[in-house]
């Protein structure tokens, strides 16, 4: 039996007709942010820009994976490592991506993937580089919507829509996976009520069972995250970056399931993410900075080296007499989620923080290249307790050169609270010149005559 792997450069369902010049005419003068030249007595559009918008959206590249074994026949049996890494090694691979049409999800689904995972950076690159939110964002405008209320509306129809693709894997393994996430404001990392409140708002809004509800494990939110835990409410907790940061989210967990009174708790699940490729990004340029043989021979290990003992912190913490009490009411583990895990560093191998790090009840969410590299070349096999003595020798001769763990956690905490919050900031302000744009249009159409 053959098996191929290829990144197929699809046209978006319909575009042909989408992009036609009959569909480009009727559409230019609907489009929400077209140019326009007045002339005395009237005005025309301006379409060229709109043109080459549209143009260029019909032969884009939408990324998708198309991984087929084929027999004799060549009739395809979609089947990948992803679907071995779960059911040999009990690993969930979940993308770390979500844009419009969601329904480019349906081919990474078929190829193995079990969960997506979103934040406001993906869902700035989405919705300010296509037009596919534009007909949905005009309506909310035009019915009076604040910028930040129809970013929520369009950020929620696509969980909405997504989730509805990952329910079959939801069912099937009650529970247990097939879940798409969504983040709380990231102006809200240092206010421990205001995001209880967000968390159960956007839990609320949503209205989904397998939506996780994702929090920051800022200092502040941490006891945010028992909260909405003991309010019977899924989520997952993202931005871990240290050992003790990660022992205090798996504490929230316990915590919050104690306190939230059900006899059942089965339907409230987690996951903790711990971000990796982020760690060896700060970490190596201390070591080139140190400078000696013995530093530089760390560069790209302290991220693995310190998720394994991640590892080591869950296994012990999911188990004895606490645990056990809460097992008997059908609580689940917080599975352990590797984030980050695209490859920064070229010289390293694209499978670095995805190959190391299998192991049960985890799940690893990778962006497109983790992803694609790893369906093409990634081998299975357990490797995330290996070489445990390995991963605490390299933890511990970091910490010896004068690198403080501690500080690493806390330096990339901020950094990635800063990331999203600017990206969050900066989609509002693009949204916010869209709906002013949109405003002039309706204002030029009206004044004029014109009728749509």
């Amino acid at each position: 039996m053959a098996s191929s792997l290829s990144l197929s450069k699809l046209v978006t369902p319909n575009a042909r007709s989408a992009s036609s010049p009959e569909s480009l005419r009727s559409r230019s003068i609907k489009t929400n942010f077209l140019a326009f030249n007045l002339s005395s007595t009237t005005f025309r559009t301006n379409l060229s820009a709109s043109l080459r918008t549209h143009h260029e959206n019909a032969f884009k590249a939408s990324l998708r994976v198309r991984c087929s074994q084929t027999d004799g026949n060549g009739v395809p049996a979609k089947r990948t490592v992803l679907h071995d890494l779960y059911e040999k090694q009990g690993q969930s691979p979940w993308y770390d991506n979500l844009c419009r049409p969601v329904t480019d999800l349906i081919p990474l689904i078929e190829s193995g993937v079990r969960g997506v995972t979103s934040n406001p950076a993906i869902f700035q690159k989405a919705i300010s580089s296509s037009n596919a939110y534009n007909d949905q964002f005009r309506e909310l405008v035009q019915a009076g919507k604040d910028i930040e209320s129809a970013y929520w509306q369009l950020v929620v129809k696509d969980i909405q829509d997504a989730s509805k693709l990952f329910e079959q894997i939801y069912d099937q393994t009650d529970g247990g996976d097939g879940y798409v996430s969504v983040e709380v404001s990231p102006n809200l990392a240092d206010d421990t009520e205001g995001t209880i409140e967000a968390a159960k708002w956007l839990h609320k809004l949503v209205s989904r069972p397998n939506v996780y509800i994702k929090i920051p494990a800022t200092a502040a939110c941490v006891p945010s995250i028992k909260e909405v835990i003991a309010n019977g409410i899924s989520v997952n907790v993202t931005l871990i970056f240290s050992l003790e940061r990660y022992e205090a989210v798996i504490d929230a967990y316990l915590d919050g399931l104690e306190a939230s009174g059900l006899n059942d708790l089965s339907r409230v699940t987690s996951v903790a993410s711990f971000f990796v490729s982020r760690v060896d990004t700060l970490i190596d340029k201390s070591l080139e900075k140190i400078g000696t043989p013995e530093a530089l021979n760390l560069r790209g290990k302290a991220a693995v080296a310190q998720a394994a003992l991640a590892y080591q912190l869950y296994q012990r913490k999911f188990s004895g007499p606490r645990w056990e009490a809460l097992v008997k009411k059908g609580a689940k583990k917080q599975r352990l989620l590797w984030a980050s895990t695209s490859v920064k560093n070229p010289a390293y191998s694209d499978t670095l923080y995805v190959a190391p790090l299998i192991g049960p009840d985890t799940v690893s969410t990778m962006p497109d290249q983790a992803l694609l590299a790893f369906i093409d070349h990634g081998a299975v096999a357990r490797t995330i307790d290996s070489n445990a003595s390995e991963a605490e020798g390299i933890y511990n001769a970091i910490q010896k050169l004068g690198i403080d763990w501690s500080n690493v956690g806390n330096q990339l905490e901020l950094e990635g609270v800063d990331s999203f919050k600017k990206a969050f900031d900066s989609l509002l302000d693009s949204l916010q010149e869209k709906a002013k744009a949109l405003k002039l249009v309706s204002k030029l159409i009206r004044d004029s005559g014109w009728g749509l």
